[in-house]
């Protein structure tokens, strides 16, 4: 029987084995999509307990906890202490078999604090001192130490247009800071006409613009000028999150109606809302590919789900789920929009039903150029698939379909400073698949192709994403 989480943890054959330990884990880490806080890293935050490290804003946890009969209080509550929290989250985790939270929990327990005891209601107690302990008396606890002992080279936080990045800027001027940390573009607030903050919102980003916003030739203008400022930051990615991709056809003329309506409190109709989404996602397309960004696109959640907790807890607190669009065809119709008009630029398609695995797979294809080696990109695994499973089946169909060698790799798609072993446990898996391949002779290991393998991971580990966004 093999041992949990022991050093070749993930790695079932002495290919495997050679190609992580070797290769795979030496690799730096650049994590190009996350949800950090940046005033964190600007103030390198002191941390009082392992709890605000892991517990806070872990929507991930909270599902679990609440599934396994954990009251609210122990999830998101203000009366309950982080011993409290982290006791419920220790009850949890022995029921977590066979979900990554149980994987994802002893490798950052051992990876960060080097305990390699497993976490449940027995050995809560000793864990928690122990780590607090360490997490008071150790900097590297603090969120740029965290960053540097996982060998984070570069981290790309999420960021409004409206934000002033001014966190960013203390990172970019401290000269002590090993770990660069860049925003990302992520648009959403303003193309979600439908919501019923998108009126402050336009207001909000009218006085940072210093500009009116009356009709879309001044949205988009305030947008570009903010997009500029962004530039100026180092961003070098935009970030979209959408239900599904949009295609209606429309006229200016048509969108400053609907804006007009929309601005004085007016209902507009599904239609409308789609159009007003089509045109604005095209002009952001078009800014990107102007400033040589990247565009990701992550498609297909259902999120809010719960309307009660929604009204209590607000948006991005566990209640979100996959959901099933018929995007196919839109998501052509609007590459192919900017692609004819010479403005697509390098972009990446995150899919949530992993039912679309190979219909992103075969959709990357239709559209790269030649210009870059993987123009456009199956995004890794994602959410609710950022898992052994979920990151399998995405480079199986990405293998089959395209070119995995020149895949840009794994993100941490996470609020947590401790989330970084998720590439570890991406690379584990990687090196499994493809030493698997070998040993089964799918794969030539020897002479030239044993080390154009070794490249391979190398390269989907570290280089592709180095390279692909100008880092």
């Amino acid at each position: 029987m093999k041992k949990f989480n022991d050093p070749d943890f993930l790695l079932e054959t002495e290919t495997a084995k050679d190609l992580y330990h070797n290769h795979a884990a030496k690799m730096p880490i650049i994590d190009y999509h996350c949800h950090l806080i940046p005033q964190m890293v600007a103030e390198n935050k002191k941390f009082e307990s392992i709890a605000q490290i892991w517990l806070m804003g872990d929507h991930y946890k909270w599902r679990a906890m609440r599934s396994n009969g954990i009251d609210e209080r122990f999830c998101t509550g203000k009366d309950t202490t982080d011993w409290e929290k982290f006791e419920k989250w220790a009850e949890t985790v022995p029921y977590t078999f066979r979900n990554p939270l149980y994987h994802w929990t002893h490798l950052e327990l051992k990876t960060a604090f080097g305990i390699e005891e497993r976490l449940n209601p027995e050995t809560a107690k000793a864990i928690y001192e122990k780590c607090n302990e360490m997490i008071k008396n150790e900097d590297r606890f603090c969120p740029r130490g965290m960053m540097e002992h996982y060998n984070v080279e570069v981290v790309c936080t999420t960021d409004d247009p409206a934000d002033s990045l001014e966190w960013h800027k203390i990172v970019k001027e401290d000269p002590t800071a090993k770990t660069r940390m860049l925003p990302t573009w992520r648009p959403d607030a303003g193309m979600n006409i439908e919501a019923a903050t998108w009126v402050e919102y336009i207001k909000k980003l009218s006085a940072v613009a210093e500009m009116p916003i009356t009709n879309f030739a001044e949205l988009t203008a305030a947008l570009q000028k903010r997009h500029d400022f962004f530039e100026t930051m180092g961003c070098k990615l935009s970030d979209h999150g959408i239900e599904e991709f949009y295609d209606e056809p429309y006229t200016e003329a048509e969108i400053d109606t609907i804006m007009k309506k929309a601005l004085a409190g007016e209902a507009i109709t599904k239609e409308e809302e789609r159009k007003y989404k089509h045109a604005y996602m095209y002009e952001q397309g078009k800014m990107d590919y102007a400033s040589g960004w990247t565009q990701q696109y992550h498609y297909g959640a259902i999120r809010n789900n719960n309307s009660k907790m929604f009204a209590k807890l607000g948006p991005d607190t566990g209640f979100d789920s996959i959901g099933e669009f018929t995007t196919a065809k839109a998501m052509s119709h609007f590459l192919d929009e900017l692609n004819s008009n010479g403005t697509l630029a390098k972009t990446i398609l995150y899919n949530l039903n992993p039912c679309a695995n190979e219909v992103i797979a075969t959709m990357l294809g239709n559209f790269q150029d030649g210009s870059v080696a993987g123009k456009i990109q199956f995004g890794s695994g994602w959410w609710f698939l950022d898992q052994k499973d979920g990151m399998e089946k995405q480079m199986n169909a990405l293998s089959v379909l395209g070119l995995l060698s020149r895949f840009v790799g794994m993100l941490t798609d996470s609020r947590s400073f401790l989330s970084y072993p998720r590439h570890e446990y991406f690379r584990r898996t990687l090196c499994n698949l493809l030493g698997n391949d070998i040993e089964a002779g799918l794969v030539p290991f020897d002479g030239y192709e044993k080390e154009r393998v070794y490249q391979m991971v190398e390269d989907i580990c570290y280089n592709n994403a180095k390279k692909y966004f100008n880092f």
